[in-house]
């Protein structure tokens, strides 16, 4: 059995192994190991087995995913999340679907400090779901405004995905995370537009609020979003200017949510003793999804699958942008079926090196790869988003949950091909770096 053939049964294996829910770096230890002794003998594989783990947990790049998560949880924790709404909401909640639109903002806020899908919607739907009811919304309106929110977790920086790929691909994980800020920004006003599309044409969704908060109390109210953006400015301000290296920017970031949690005495030793908790288990969690996935990576590059494929699409001889396109759609496919993290990992050692035959820019095509992964968050069969709300709001059918994300689904298509038609937008940013 020639080398390519066990690479692409390896994937194939890989697939079935996270459809049957085997976790995430276990499934990538097993098919790199099973693969590597197949092609060059046991002795090889658990050579690698026994090396990889140590050379990638103890890699100084890598630093910078605990310090990131550790500087969201000890936000969600704290409860600033609430404040945050509360701000949000004295600002556009008068408007008619206000409430939903601060929901957007709120998440987009959070999801600069968070980095997480599932914090920044789980966080999120807790406090929205219920003022949303207060005020006779409609479910599948602000479920969906959830749900789409969370989505910004993955996208607006710091994201742990996007450093995920920066890890894999060696592309500049400060550049990537600059240049996830235009399209979640882009995304924000889009979201926006269609919840303001959908009340108008249907002023059922969400009622107008009759109160309205003061010029005073608009501006009183800014003083709880003040953290969020100090920490947001300081530590993805100072990758921009060269200040910082993300490991520093992480470092720096996590100690000033510790500050900022301490002075407004929200963090006591319990909470405090939570978010390290948490961190260490995503944080574990992750690491050892690196460390299945450099040994799956390892075991491609032996099978020469990847160099077999980019020399099959180079012969192809069809136009750049029709093949990405095709890579897209797959890519949402699988979405629907298979977790992001997975999916990143999964892919990236195929599609990275056809994308770069292809002439494009590796960040760009980072930030194109992370939306068109996200949209599978929103759809069944998998929907991780939208099963968190459904955790938090049980009473709500899961029916109405996905049928209210539709609109947004759209919504990250159109922002999407916006991306693809005007690159700029995503590097013009990383491009002032340098």
């Amino acid at each position: 059995m020639s080398p390519e053939i066990v690479g692409a049964l390896g994937i194939l294996a890989l697939i079935i192994l996270f459809l049957m829910k085997i976790p995430v770096g276990v499934s990538l230890i097993l098919v790199g190991l099973a693969g590597t002794s197949l092609i060059r003998g046991w002795d090889v594989a658990f050579f690698q087995l026994g090396r990889t783990p140590f050379d990638t947990a103890s890699s100084y790049s890598l630093s910078v995913i605990p310090l990131f998560i550790l500087m969201g949880m000890l936000l969600s924790y704290t409860g600033m999340g609430k404040d945050l709404y509360r701000a949000v909401d004295s600002w556009i909640g008068h408007l008619r679907g206000g409430l939903a639109m601060a929901t957007i903002g709120t998440a987009a806020i959070f999801s600069a400090i968070s980095g997480s899908l599932n914090a920044t919607t789980a966080t999120v739907s807790k406090i929205t779901l219920p003022e949303m009811e207060k005020y006779n919304y409609k479910p599948s309106l602000s479920t969906a405004c959830v749900a789409a929110g969370g989505t910004l977790g993955i996208l607006i920086p710091p994201s742990v995905i996007l450093i995920l790929y920066g890890i894999q691909t060696r592309e500049p994980i400060g550049e990537l995370l600059i240049a996830g800020i235009i399209p979640g920004i882009i995304q924000v006003v889009i979201f926006m537009i269609i919840v303001a599309i959908l009340v108008r044409k249907d002023p059922s969704l969400a009622p107008a609020k009759v109160e309205q908060s003061t010029v005073r109390e608009k501006f009183h109210t800014l003083k709880s979003v003040w953290p969020f953006l100090a920490l947001f400015v300081i530590s993805i301000g100072g990758i921009y200017l060269g200040i910082f290296t993300p490991t520093e920017a992480a470092g720096v970031g996590a100690i000033g949510a510790m500050f900022f949690s301490f002075i407004s005495k929200r963090l006591n030793w319990n909470r405090l003793k939570l978010s390290f908790n948490e961190s260490v288990k995503l944080t574990a969690y992750i690491f050892l999804i690196l460390i299945g996935a450099t040994i799956f990576s390892q075991f491609l590059t032996i099978s020469r699958l990847p160099v077999v494929l980019t020399q099959m699409v180079g012969n192809l001889e069809l136009n750049s942008s029709v093949v990405l396109i095709v890579i897209l759609f797959a890519l949402f496919l699988l979405g629907c079926f298979i977790e992001g993290l997975s999916l990143i990992v999964l892919t990236i050692p195929i599609i990275y090196p056809v994308i770069i035959e292809l002439g494009f820019n590796g960040v760009w095509f980072g930030i194109i790869m992370v939306m068109a992964i996200n949209i599978g968050s929103l759809t069944p069969p998998l929907g991780i988003s939208i099963f968190v709300i459904k955790g938090v709001a049980n009473h709500i059918p899961i029916q109405t949950i996905f049928k209210g994300a539709v609109p947004m689904i759209v919504g990250m298509i159109i922002c999407i091909f916006l991306l693809i038609i005007f690159p700029q937008l995503v590097t013009i940013l990383p491009s002032l770096m340098q």
